[in-house]
């Protein structure tokens, strides 16, 4: 059975952290031919698509052009249909499958006459932080043409249920058996100078995040430190709490997080709850659990309803502080009864298992020609 090739807008690049994109793309890769197309670069000179193959059935695209204005925005929509018509007639067969994590690429995406579209939505994007004020239409133009809506977790699947007939979640799940690592691991040489009890979070530093929050961590406990990992995106850095026991690691390279993580003692979440907050799923809760290690969080509704029993949940610092000190002085027992709980999560979900039902569904859409009798069946669609 052939299988359509994927055009895939992303609003992430790929050397960016490592998250939902990244999984779902290497996994499809090795099923159905991948390109990976970025925000544009806007640049002088003519019009180009950087190609890089970064891993097996997946090239990524840069965009290179030369008008200004919002990622895949109006102005650049002619050269980027130009731009990847001529790329899919070249190199891919046609027809193909369109997969969006962006809205704002719809009309680029439509322009490639598609044999399905996939929006993957693993975030409201329109909620974020310098969001293009064109997203919410573009977004309610994406979900009148695509066939099939994914969600990154159960607050967006209730969301989006509401607007599109056919939705499916599947929340962010983890690869075990990279985060076991983290018993195994060296420990990389800038943490293994700082001492314990070191508590650490990772991921995009942005305003997703409660920074009076780590601040009152680190002001609580003079003696905690506070090891924080990744880039910093879309604030200022000199907004950044700066205390002796805070550490600013910077972005780290996947492979390298099961090292840090091996090295802390209670794995953090401090989430701001804000709008940008309010449908996120974050990948790292099952990746920490992965990694054998306790858990403290914010009340994130994607966090707080499924694994209340395994993550200390706490609002504001006061109490955020406390269910660290509680996490730090469990008892053998109780870590034991959270790894059990923890296990039967983990047993239950992957990767590899959530792509191939994802692809079990792109198969039946895109692989048989379209929205076929057969598909609306297998899925219970109507």
């Amino acid at each position: 059975m052939h299988r359509v090739p994927l055009v895939v807008f992303s609003h992430l690049r790929w050397d960016f952290v490592w998250q939902r994109p990244q999984h779902v793309m290497t996994r499809l890769g090795t099923r159905r031919e991948v390109l990976f197309v970025e925000e544009p670069i806007v640049r002088d000179g003519p019009p180009v698509l950087e190609l890089e193959q970064v891993a097996r059935g997946v090239r990524v695209a840069r965009p290179q052009v030369t008008e200004p204005g919002p990622a895949f925005g109006a102005k650049q929509q002619v050269t980027l249909v130009n731009l990847l018509r001529d790329f899919v007639r070249r190199e891919l067969w046609s027809p193909v499958a369109a997969w969006l994590y962006t809205p704002m690429a719809v009309r680029v995406a439509r322009a490639l006459e598609p044999q399905v579209i996939v929006y993957d939505c693993m975030d409201q994007l329109a909620n974020f932080r310098n969001a293009p004020h064109e997203l919410v239409d573009r977004e309610h133009e994406l979900l009148s043409y695509a066939d099939v809506v994914l969600t990154g977790g159960p607050s967006l699947y209730r969301e989006k249920s509401r607007l599109h007939r056919f939705v499916r979640c599947f929340p962010s799940s983890v690869d075990v058996a990279h985060f076991q690592k983290a018993t195994q691991s060296s420990e990389p040489a800038d943490q293994a100078a700082i001492p314990g009890p070191r508590l650490g979070y990772y991921g995009v530093i942005d305003e997703r995040l409660d920074l009076s929050l780590v601040s009152a961590l680190a002001e609580s406990h003079p003696d905690w430190q506070i090891i924080m990992v990744g880039p910093v995106a879309k604030i200022d850095p000199s907004t950044l709490p700066r205390r002796d026991n805070i550490h600013w690691l910077g972005q780290r390279a996947y492979g390298e997080l099961p090292a840090y993580v091996g090295g802390w003692d209670v794995c953090l979440m401090p989430f701001a709850i804000n709008e940008a907050t309010q449908y996120i799923s974050p990948t790292k809760v099952l990746e920490y659990m992965a990694a054998d290690k306790p858990i403290v969080s914010t009340p994130i509704t994607d966090v707080a309803e499924p694994y209340a029993g395994i993550v200390e949940i706490a609002s504001g610092p006061q109490e955020f502080v406390a269910a660290c000190e509680r996490t730090l002085a469990a008892t053998e027992d109780e870590r034991a009864a959270r790894r059990t709980r923890v296990h039967g999560v983990l047993q239950h979900t992957s990767w590899d298992n959530t792509v191939h039902r994802m692809d079990n569904i792109l198969h039946y859409l895109g692989d048989f020609g379209g929205t076929t009798t057969l598909a609306r069946s297998a899925y219970g669609w109507r």
